[in-house]
């Protein structure tokens, strides 16, 4: 039996804001090829997991293995490396408004390559192709829906060909139609590249279509991981209320400032 690789591992992950532990103690491993979900409520720490994970946030304790090298530490040079083999799709799209939709798309290949204008292009009217935006070229963002601008954001991501995407937050804010495209992109993008996928999200409907693996944080720490149907059939009550939005349950919703505060002390 052939060994899967493991391409994304953080080894007990530590990250305070002030007194505030933001991550616990984060063990995961992720191999290459599976779409990953990090899942868990508002404030769990799954944005500053991935932030860990692209380099971008350093912890306070422990360590980050990404595409085989420890970035814990990594010199800037060499991280930059790394971040050429990866793609990142940002929650607001993150798209230059004063550039069109070809411009956004082409920025990391002129950037970051010695492409010659006319192939650079052609890169780019793929990449468009592939998220089902052909011809989209011309237009500015301002002339975009809230779908098209993620997925010109998705084609902004595998512009390089990345061997890693993370996704934070891809379906927020859009409808169950435009969601469930998002959510088809993923696979397919997965399947046809062969691209390793990260996704950060609360969405259980998303989850529950994408993911190979999931993981549950809760309070900075990871409560659980496993495939679609053991994360259904979990015993752990932390995630049962989860999946299912029980407002009953271990997961407290605190309404007044003071409960609130006094959980980020504990």
């Amino acid at each position: 039996m052939e060994k899967k690789e493991i391409v994304i591992k953080t080894n007990n992950i530590v990250k305070k804001f002030g007194d505030r532990t933001v991550l616990n103690g984060v063990d995961l491993d992720i191999y290459r090829g599976e779409t990953f979900v990090i899942m868990g409520g508002s404030g769990c720490g799954k944005s500053t997991l991935l932030r860990h994970m692209i380099g971008t946030l350093k912890p306070d304790d422990g360590k980050i293995y990404l595409l085989g090298k420890d970035i814990t530490n990594l010199p800037e040079d060499e991280m930059d490396k790394i971040k050429k083999r990866i793609g990142m799709s940002f929650q607001g799209s993150a798209l230059f408004d004063s550039m069109n939709v070809g411009e956004n798309v082409s920025l990391p290949l002129r950037e970051h390559t010695k492409l010659e204008e006319s192939v650079i292009k052609i890169v780019m009217k793929m990449k468009l192709e592939l998220v089902g935006l052909r011809g989209f070229e011309d237009l500015m963002p301002s002339q975009l829906s809230g779908g098209m601008k993620k997925r010109v954001g998705l084609a902004r991501a595998i512009a390089m060909d990345p061997e890693i995407i993370f996704y934070d937050e891809p379906t927020a804010g859009l409808d169950p139609i435009v969601a469930g495209v998002i959510d088809k992109l993923i696979i397919d993008l997965s399947k046809k590249l062969s691209i390793t996928s990260v996704v950060v999200t609360h969405d259980m409907e998303s989850v529950f279509k994408i993911a190979d693996k999931i993981a549950m944080l809760y309070e900075g720490r990871v409560v659980e991981v496993g495939t679609k149907e053991e994360m259904r059939n979990s015993k752990n009550q932390l995630v049962k209320q989860f999946i299912a939005g029980d407002p009953d349950g271990p997961i407290k919703f605190f309404q007044q400032k003071d409960d609130y505060l006094e959980q980020l002390t504990k």
